[in-house]
């Protein structure tokens, strides 16, 4: 298949994310008086009756890493089972397709919250890409209009190859407000047309040139993560290790980004936080367990500690936000 993005030519500088970078750009903390209210609301939206644990696996990374309130929405089939795994959850049952989709009677059911939630997280173990793709436009935007920031990963980010019916024909799809999407090689390969191996030969221009055709922060995921911003700033993270590379890794990951987004991080900043709190809890992990046979499940125990160890921060400070130029 023919590619169709057209990959920029000049060259971009590219920030690290280290310890350097995190520490001087601390993400919010609550003040110490604040209650969960204050901490951010975050809706996960996804599941289905073969993949119920992807859910469970980034709801519990979005309250890891410090969002207040979590309400998830899954499939009816899996949703008791999802509710006694996340007591902490308010968890809604959709209906669902034979495909395992969901159906758009879920859109009445999941709109009171839109002005309710202070993210939400769409993909993980979704099925049914275009039924996934028309719940995603549907809901985008009602989101939209109550400034609730959206993190698509997985089956959701689809959405880009299935536009809505009264989207002019012929023209690529791009968001009409930011969104963060975190794809792997494989995955930005099926979203583009490139070959895997060319987007893994070039990362960079890969990354921003769909950062900005899409008007999203793009995570492109890897050994080397590089994050690209529609604005043209690109980041790279180099850490973590092979144990990382498992099932249930990247749904993680998702859940990290969306609970600092909850927590009122801007998308850029979570996106770095996210990428870069998930490669040292694979490195911790490695060092108790061994680089391999550590399992997505215990990445979120390491995040609380590890927020507090690279801000160099505890629960009681309330710092505040630098301030960015780009505010998303």
């Amino acid at each position: 298949m023919e590619s169709r993005i057209d990959m920029p030519s000049s060259p971009t500088a590219v920030h690290d994310v280290d310890t350097a970078l995190l520490r001087s750009w601390p993400v919010p903390m609550p003040a110490v008086e604040g209650d969960k209210e204050i901490r951010g609301h975050v809706l996960v939206l996804g599941g289905s009756c073969e993949m119920p644990g992807a859910v469970i696996l980034a709801a519990t990374a979005c309250l890891r890493a410090g969002a207040g309130k979590l309400t998830i929405a899954t499939g009816q089939s899996v949703a008791q089972l999802v509710a006694l795994a996340m007591p902490e959850a308010r968890v809604i049952g959709l209906l669902e397709h034979p495909s395992a989709g969901f159906s758009l009677d879920a859109v009445a059911c999941l709109d009171p919250l839109a002005e309710r939630v202070d993210a939400v997280l769409i993909g993980p173990g979704m099925r049914d890409e275009a039924a996934t793709a028309a719940l995603v436009h549907a809901l985008l935007p009602r989101f939209e209009a109550a400034d609730t920031r959206v993190v698509l990963d997985a089956c959701a980010m689809g959405a880009l190859l299935h536009p809505p019916e009264n989207w002019p024909q012929g023209m690529p799809w791009r968001f009409e407000r930011p969104v963060i999407l975190t794809p792997h090689a494989g995955e930005m390969a099926h979203l583009t047309g490139i070959p895997k191996d060319d987007i893994n030969a070039a990362p960079d221009p890969c990354a921003l040139d769909t950062a900005r055709n899409w008007n999203a922060v793009v995570a492109l995921k890897g050994a080397r993560t590089v994050i690209a911003t529609p604005d043209g700033t690109l980041y790279q993270h180099e850490g973590g290790n092979v144990g990382l590379a498992i099932s249930g890794s990247g749904d993680v990951l998702a859940g990290i980004i969306a609970g600092l987004v909850a927590r009122g991080a801007p998308l850029d900043q979570a996106t770095c936080w996210g990428v870069a709190l998930h490669a040292r809890a694979g490195e911790r992990l490695a060092e108790r367990m061994g680089t391999l046979g550590y399992l997505a499940r215990e990445i979120s125990h390491e995040i609380p500690a590890l927020l507090e160890q690279i801000a160099g921060q505890h629960a009681g400070d309330t710092s505040t936000l630098r301030q960015t130029p780009v505010a998303w």
